[in-house]
């Protein structure tokens, strides 16, 4: 009773109700900072801005200026500090990377569950669950299978028909221009969901726009609060729960449309059905298929465009490389050049563009931005490498791209781009243990790579044999050089301010 009075009293008083909060904040405060979250003492040096329950708000606001200050204030190079309830390790320097990159105790899709998780949780529209194995094997296995050479010749038609359709689209633009960053971005979004979703997605322009939206949804929903705070109902919460509710739901409507027919359909979702995958399975492969296509394909086939129209040199070597490719299989050498790559076969879509190859290689260097996670899954402390250092155990590790890709003693001027970085007598990529880390940071790097590179292949290839070009900013004023890529960034992402390609039809 003596209790209630005193909570009574201070209920009544405002006074006392804000000191009695202040005090209470300030009890969690130091609980929180000295017991809770304390890390051990050969752990590397905590940030000094790492504050109670949220951490550093750097690591969030300016990523690469934060990080880079911070290995700067650091006797190794390394420093600690949380996310939320996380431990974070990061890492920097050449010892730093390879343990990295290379330690089998460093768990890949456990560090991107805690600070990249993206999938909606789907599970829970699943009437008739039942045991089935884990999404990490079950996404890997699914889409080695998908990706295979016979998957590939068969939709190659599909996929240079496709392009075809989209350049037809931006021809035909009575403006004479287009945002590569929308329409090559939404290409690349249905190239993909040819290849790891449905037809009936792919065939249908405005299934085909909901979609994409709700992936940008689900894509703009891994937000500071909803990593440190998973559980609170912020509105990036709520966005990500309400694209995965629709998400389920298109896929359901086919999946129950495809059982009330006889007929059997040639995609990934016939094949998933194949395989017994029940639909939020399916739903999860498919949106996680997609981030590992198209974000950072669809952000670099455009930027690649963008630096071509910027670079004569390059954009004449691309477009001879092109057409001497076209000259080998044409079977009519007449036919305009966007014609004659539609006999190129997949054999040298996949092999006989490495002038396409380098220009793309330097856009990834560019633009694989913010920070790799891996997860110690080790269950002990794992050493850092320079014997005074571990990384706790299940602490989540860190390495931020641009500790190398913009490091100036590997790659002079850095925020330039530069395909002749990587020809023979330079190869700057060569200098150091993981100097480009391109295909390495992705989820599924080996099964990922053979087509982000053919539809990189595709899409510059027809763009080139189909028009001359050159960049002009939003008033259409002419750029003689591509925007700077912001290295704050998370992920690739599109400009804020997006360049434009002004366009003129090529007869030949």
């Amino acid at each position: 009773m003596a209790l209630l009075n005193v909570i009574g009293c201070v209920v009544r008083s405002p006074t006392l109700l804000l000191l009695s909060s202040a005090v209470l904040v300030l009890v969690f405060v130091i609980v929180h900072t000295f017991f809770i979250r304390r890390l051990p003492a050969n752990a590397p040096h905590a940030a000094g801005d790492n504050y109670p329950v949220t951490g550093p708000w750097g690591f969030w606001t300016e990523r690469w200026d934060w990080y880079r200050r911070r290995r700067d204030q650091s006797k190794t190079g390394n420093f600690s500090f949380h996310a939320g309830p996380n431990t974070i390790v990061a890492l920097t320097g050449e010892e730093g990377r390879k343990l990295f990159f290379e330690s089998r105790e460093l768990g890949f899709t456990e560090g991107y569950a805690v600070l990249f998780g993206v999938a909606p949780p789907t599970e829970k529209y699943d009437t008739e669950k039942r045991a089935e194995e884990d999404i990490t094997n079950h996404f890997g296995r699914r889409l080695a299978a998908l990706l295979k050479n016979d998957q590939f010749r068969r939709k190659l038609s599909t996929l240079t028909s496709d392009t075809q359709e989209a350049i037809e689209a931006i021809k035909n633009d009575p403006s004479g221009r287009t945002n590569p960053f929308d329409s090559v971005f939404r290409l690349v979004f249905r190239l993909t969901m040819r290849i790891v979703g449905a037809h009936e997605i792919a065939d249908n322009a405005e299934l085909l726009e909901e979609t994409l939206n709700l992936f940008e949804y689900i894509e703009a929903s891994t937000t500071a609060t909803s990593i440190i705070l998973p559980k609170f109902p912020s509105p990036a919460v709520l966005k990500r729960t309400y694209a995965g509710a629709r998400l389920y739901m298109i896929v359901e409507n086919i999946v129950k449309k495809r059982a009330a027919s006889t007929e059997k359909d040639d995609d990934a979702l016939q094949y998933l059905l194949d395989q017994g995958d029940r639909t939020h399975k399916i739903v999860e492969f498919i949106v996680g298929a997609l981030f590992a296509g198209l974000l950072n394909s669809g952000i670099n086939a455009s930027w690649v465009l963008c630096y071509l129209a910027t670079s004569p040199e390059w954009l004449a070597k691309a477009r001879d490389e092109i057409r001497d490719v076209a000259a080998k299989h044409a079977r009519d050498s007449t036919a305009p050049l966007r014609y004659q790559l539609d006999d190129v076969p997949l054999e040298a879509w996949e092999a006989d563009f490495p002038i396409v190859d380098l220009c793309l290689k330097d856009s990834i260097r560019l633009n694989l931005l913010g920070t790799a996670f891996r997860k110690n899954i080790s269950g002990r402390a794992l050493p850092t490498g320079n014997g005074m250092e571990v990384i706790p155990p299940n602490a989540v590790v860190t390495y931020a791209t641009a500790d190398v890709h913009q490091d100036p003693s590997i790659y002079p001027n850095p925020e330039v781009w530069d395909p002749a970085r990587y020809l023979p007598g330079r190869e700057e990529d060569k200098k150091v243990p993981h100097g480009w880390l391109g295909w390495g940071v992705a989820r599924h790097p080996c099964a990922g790579m053979r087509f982000a590179k053919l539809e990189q292949n595709i899409i510059t290839a027809y763009f080139l044999a189909s028009f001359d070009f050159n960049l002009e900013d939003e008033s259409g004023k002419r750029l003689s050089v591509p925007p700077k890529v912001d290295q704050n960034g998370h992920s690739a992402c599109k400009p804020k301010d997006p360049p434009y390609l002004r366009v003129n039809v090529r007869e030949k």
